[in-house]
């Protein structure tokens, strides 16, 4: 029998953090809550966490720093708590490696929607268009390993990647040298329907061309078409 997923919430205001956890458990999970960063590596030492909700706003170490330290050496799914309007944040959330972001206030059915997509996503559940019939695609000397959720260098290293980045790059390894619009990157990364906002395709593919470009700034793999998209330039194979 398949143990419920372990959601780890970082969140210092007690009442909000208290309310999370609570309905999270009414509905098959298993979760935790954590006031700070301290208390989050804790946790994350003695229980084995699938997903981390995490509030920019904390005492101490603020969320976004505490996302790019994580995703420096992990690849676990991170949704991010902004207030209301900090634009700003969102986007850096994203660029920090984040896989969503969820403002204040926020219905709690909406949360558990969120994290039952970013769950699906991480387990490949309706990813991309490409067969899972190939257990990895090669592009330009790397290798996207689809069974591990992993990308290895040319050089051999294992490049971490957020479970959007991964989702993203296998919608281009999937449709090479094709031009694809944000909105057909979002429904071939996130399902269609997805409510994410455009900028996040832009933060994402910026942060895998800083991974796998020689110069992020002169990208030769993932190409800007102006006025249309994006495209892998490079050609694929199995």
């Amino acid at each position: 029998m398949n143990q419920p997923p372990c959601i780890l919430v970082v969140e210092d205001n007690r009442e909000i953090r208290d309310l999370v956890v609570r309905y999270l458990e009414e509905h098959g999970m298993t979760a935790m809550g954590v006031a700070d960063g301290r208390a989050m590596r804790k946790a994350m030492e003695t229980n084995p966490v699938d997903l981390i909700v995490l509030d920019v706003m904390l005492p101490g170490e603020d969320g976004l720093s505490l996302c790019r330290k994580l995703r420096e050496k992990s690849n676990i799914p991170i949704i991010m708590l902004t207030a209301l309007g900090e634009y700003s944040d969102r986007v850096l959330g994203l660029e920090m490696g984040a896989d969503d972001y969820l403002t204040k206030p926020f219905d709690p059915r909406e949360m558990l929607a969120r994290i039952r997509a970013v769950l699906r996503r991480c387990r490949g559940d309706g990813v991309g268009s490409r067969s899972k019939k190939s257990s990895r695609i090669g592009f330009a000397g790397w290798t996207l390993y689809l069974d591990r959720r992993e990308l290895v260098s040319p050089e051999g290293l294992v490049e971490p990647l957020s479970s959007g980045e991964f989702d993203l790059l296998l919608a281009f390894v999937s449709h090479p040298q094709q031009v694809l619009s944000r909105e057909r990157l979002l429904d071939l990364a996130h399902g269609k329907g997805a409510e994410k906002f455009d900028r996040s395709i832009d933060t994402q593919i910026m942060r895998l061309r800083r991974k796998i470009e020689t110069d992020a700034k002169e990208p030769k793999l993932i190409k800007t078409v102006w006025g249309d998209g994006y495209m892998l330039a490079a050609e694929v194979s199995e």
